[in-house]
This record gives C-alpha cells, sequence and structure tokens, in this order.
C-alpha cells in the first residue's frame, strides 16, 4: 500500500468514527409553549405508537390527556426538550441500537459521553460552522462543499439550487426538494426586512438565524477556504470576502489556522477574549484553556 493510500485511509477512519455537530438549545422557547405543545412536541420524538413504516403514530385524544395529566412528567418533558444532553442521547441511542442488531452484539457502543464546547459568540459560531462542513474535506473524503454528503453546507446548496428551479418552473419536485434544509437552522440572523426570523416552521422550533451574514456570504467564504485546505496552499483572502471576517471580529490573517485547528485550538469554550472572559467568571474561573490561541484568531 502506498503512502497515499495510507494517508487516505488514516483520514476515513478519522472521519467514520464520529459525527460533529452545532447545536443552540432554545429554553426561552420551551418556556413560551403551552403544555400541550409540549406534549404533541414529545410525542413526535417519543412516540408511544409508531405507523407501520416506523414514523409517529398520531396521538389519540386520550393519550394526549393522559400526558397532560402527569404534571411532574409534562415539566421535565419541557426541560429535555432544550436539553443538549438530551438531545445527543435521542440522537445516539438509536443509532447504537441498530449497530449492535447489525453486529449481534449487545453492551456500549460508544466509547463514552460526547464532548463539548460552548460557542461563546459569533466569532465562534462562524469559525466552528465552517470547520464542522468542512470535516469531509479537510479528510480528503470531498473536493468541494457540494459535494460534502452528511453535511448542513450540503444540505443548504442543494436546497439552494432546488428553490431556483421551483421558481422557474414550478416544479412539484422541485419545491419538496427545496424543503431539505428545513430541520436546519437558518443562517441568516435576520430576514431581508431586518426582523428576526421568528415564526416556528413544522420542521423546527424557531426560524431564528445564527449569523449576521447571508447565506450566500457563507457558502462563498466556506467554498474559498475549502479549496485552501484542499489544495494545501494558503491565498490570500479575497477583498469580497474579507469584509465578513472583520464584521465578525475574525482576523483574516489567521482564518485559514483557526478553520484547520479549531479543533485542537479550542476546549470547554470558544470565543473572543472578552467573551471568554466572562464566562470564566461566571463559572467561578479565572480563564479557560485557548486564551492564546482566542487572541490569535480573534480580534
Amino acid at each position: 500500500m502506498n503512502k497515499t493510500n495510507q494517508q487516505a485511509q488514516r483520514d476515513y477512519a478519522r472521519m467514520s468514527n464520529h459525527i460533529h455537530v452545532v447545536l443552540r438549545n432554545r429554553p426561552d422557547l420551551t418556556a413560551q409553549w403551552t403544555d400541550e405543545e409540549v406534549v404533541l412536541r414529545w410525542w413526535r420524538q417519543h412516540p408511544l405508537r409508531r405507523n407501520a413504516d416506523g414514523s409517529p403514530a398520531e396521538p389519540e385524544p386520550q393519550e394526549i390527556a393522559a400526558l397532560l395529566a402527569d404534571t411532574e412528567a409534562l415539566v421535565e418533558h419541557r426541560r429535555r426538550l432544550s436539553s443538549i444532553s438530551w438531545w445527543m442521547r435521542s440522537l445516539c441511542e438509536p443509532i447504537a441500537r441498530r449497530a449492535n442488531r447489525e453486529d449481534r452484539v449487545t453492551g456500549r457502543f460508544f466509547e463514552g459521553r460526547f464532548k463539548s464546547q460552548a460557542l461563546l459568540d459569533e466569532s465562534a459560531i462562524l469559525a466552528c460552522s465552517i470547520y464542522v462542513d468542512l470535516n469531509p474535506i479537510r479528510a480528503k473524503l470531498a473536493d468541494t462543499p457540494e459535494t460534502s454528503k452528511f453535511t448542513g453546507a450540503f444540505e443548504r446548496i442543494l436546497a439552494r439550487q432546488a428553490a431556483g428551479a421551483a421558481m422557474l418552473d414550478g416544479n412539484q419536485a422541485a419545491k419538496i426538494a427545496a424543503a431539505r434544509d428545513a430541520w436546519l437552522s437558518p443562517v441568516p440572523e435576520q430576514d431581508a426586512r431586518g426582523m428576526a426570523a421568528a415564526a416556528p416552521s413544522t420542521a423546527r422550533a424557531s426560524n431564528r438565524g445564527f449569523l449576521p451574514v447571508s447565506l450566500d456570504d457563507y457558502l462563498a467564504l466556506l467554498d474559498w477556504t475549502g479549496r485552501q485546505i484542499r489544495a494545501d496552499k494558503r491565498g490570500a483572502i479575497p477583498a469580497d470576502l474579507r469584509p465578513i471576517l472583520e464584521r465578525l471580529a475574525i482576523n483574516a490573517d489567521t482564518w485559514l489556522d483557526t478553520v484547520s485547528c479549531f479543533g485542537r485550538w479550542f476546549h470547554r469554550a470558544v470565543g473572543r477574549l472578552s467573551s471568554m472572559a466572562a464566562r470564566a467568571n461566571r463559572s467561578g474561573r479565572f480563564w479557560f484553556q485557548g486564551l492564546r490561541f482566542s487572541d490569535l484568531a480573534f480580534d
């Protein structure tokens, strides 16, 4: 086996045994939901009955009434619907059960509890999102974001392309494909009128975005960064992309290192120095590991 193939196998192994997700929990939203909405949302995630195809069956009125009557469970369900730990459990448990069935084994599937980093500001959110979306490219499993399957960027790109096709010819299949990213948080924090997109959709709890940039700006920065990493060479940040980083107080000169080394540079918390100091103070600590890299990455 030549050196190239050996490296390819190592890259694949690093990607094949874990996943990266960027999550935002919204306890402020769950607190506003009615008891019935909490019950319905919990049922969709953990139904007591399922259809033949495995999808959640519609709850009967008496089942909803029984869940509403259990006030202690209702409080716990409301808490769990905004819990990152419970979300990870809900994600990992079906994977573990299926893997054990396929391997005909029992016991623990994942080695340990998930690791997480608190993203303290928009600078950290942008760097982490780009890092996660470029995982397949960095591991040499894909050349470009539009070929990076199983990433949020891949879903957003295909949905964007389908939306354009739907607008041109009104094709029903294109309209369905255009909704394939409906489970993802939108990228722009505000809509074109400058108003927060707060109206909930059927696929997610909130339409609130997570960055003060457009989807096109995000994809342009993602594409350029991915090409630099894939080609293993460093180019200068283009003039049209530099303002995106400047707006989010990110050091353009160290941008590629920030994305490439994100997982090694940062641990419990990520953000500008002021954000890191404030978080450490609230946690009763003097500092968090990664302050030096935070100073390098963010202005």
